[in-house]
């Protein structure tokens, strides 16, 4: 049951995001609704009100035809439509049949519904806030003025039903306005939880182009920065593994920038892949990657020797071209207490040994240097 609500209501959200859903949606209910009062004004026999809702049958399929075919700026129209044919039928009503069985309420539900439509179809800002404003006040003084109609003329067609009828009738338009101020509210709950959401991710992309790497997708240096401020405040315990592609600048020079790329990227992935949740990865600079764990020094070895293994065992290839590279790294721990920059340092010192003797290798603070 939950799963079909789910699923009712993600389809529901991705029909909203459709602007001409939800303008075809609201015209549908109308039209809906004005197709029964063509029925129930022929049983009544008030043929005035018969001939209009006919009308406003057709003029409501035009509409929906407009918010189908036309162009976007043409759906402002089918709401002005909408707006004076709710008003005109609301006087027409209370003209014919009087106060009594409620139609003049649909001129309450054109509050927000102008709203909400002028502020999603008007461009220009004051615009946006002025005509909903204006066309409330004529909503509420249609509403007083078919209250006034109704106390001081009589009806053309004075309607002699039972009470059951009578009730009825007016349940069913109070059922039709509340039910169109539902739907009015929660086609613009659906729009603010999109626009939050679109806000949300703009935001997410924001932070992801100011704290990642836009080649290797690796955190770039100054989140790297945040991590230690973070883990050093928490005075916890973390490994240091600096790493350097061996003879990359050889790769530039020989295959172009475009397969040193290649293997940046593809590197970055290997470790990625490698440290998973045990850490953060950031490209420090150029060829150079700054692994930070949060395991053992024990474990944070192993870590370093399988990535040193995978870059080794793995074939880099663009186009028809292939090659193998290695890579150095140096291992680095840190205790709390101890300054950052030494740490650094330290696994720094160690790539570079592993440099100056063979590449290819881990250098850790258990090896003899």
């Amino acid at each position: 049951m939950i799963a079909k609500f789910e699923t009712i209501k993600s389809l529901l959200e991705r029909s909203l995001q459709d602007e001409k859903f939800k303008y075809k949606l609201i015209t549908y209910t109308i039209t809906a609704v004005h197709i029964f009062l063509v029925g129930l004004f022929s049983f009544l026999r008030v043929y005035p009100l018969i001939l209009f809702n006919i009308g406003s049958v057709i003029t409501y399929m035009r509409c929906i035809s407009i918010i189908k075919y036309g162009y976007d700026k043409e759906l402002i129209r089918t709401f002005y439509i909408t707006y004076v044919e709710i008003i005109i039928h609301s006087f027409v009503a209370a003209i014919c049949i009087g106060w009594r069985f409620g139609f003049a309420q649909y001129t309450i539900g054109l509050i927000p519904f102008g709203y909400y439509m002028c502020v999603t179809l008007i461009d220009e800002p004051k615009k946006k806030y002025l005509v909903p404003t204006l066309l409330g006040l004529t909503a509420f003084f249609s509403f007083i003025g078919c209250r006034m109609i109704s106390m001081f003329t009589g009806a053309l067609y004075p309607l002699n039903v039972p009470s059951p009828v009578e009730l009825f009738i007016y349940i069913f338009n109070s059922i039709c306005n509340f039910g169109f101020l539902f739907l009015v509210t929660l086609i613009f709950i659906m729009d603010m939880q999109a626009a939050t959401n679109l806000l949300r991710d703009k935001n997410i992309a924001l932070d992801n182009m100011a704290s990642i790497d836009p080649l290797t997708g690796l955190y770039n240096r100054r989140s790297m920065q945040d991590f230690f401020d973070a883990v050093i405040k928490a005075e916890e315990d973390f490994c240091l593994i600096m790493c350097d592609i061996d003879n990359f600048k050889k790769v530039n020079d020989t295959y172009g920038h475009d397969f040193g790329d290649v293997v940046l990227k593809e590197i970055s992935q290997i470790i990625q892949n490698q440290v998973n949740d045990h850490g953060h990865v950031c490209r420090w600079g150029g060829e150079e990657i700054l692994i930070m764990t949060k395991v053992p020094l024990d474990h944070t070895c192993v870590i370093a020797e399988n990535i040193r293994s995978d870059v080794e065992n793995h074939s880099f290839r663009l186009h028809e071209t292939a090659i193998h590279c290695s890579l150095t790294l140096g291992v680095a721990a840190h205790r709390p207490g101890n300054n950052m920059e030494e740490t650094i340092t330290h696994a720094d010192k160690r790539l570079y040994y592993g440099k100056k003797n063979g590449k290819n290798r881990v250098v850790s603070p258990y090896d003899t240097q």
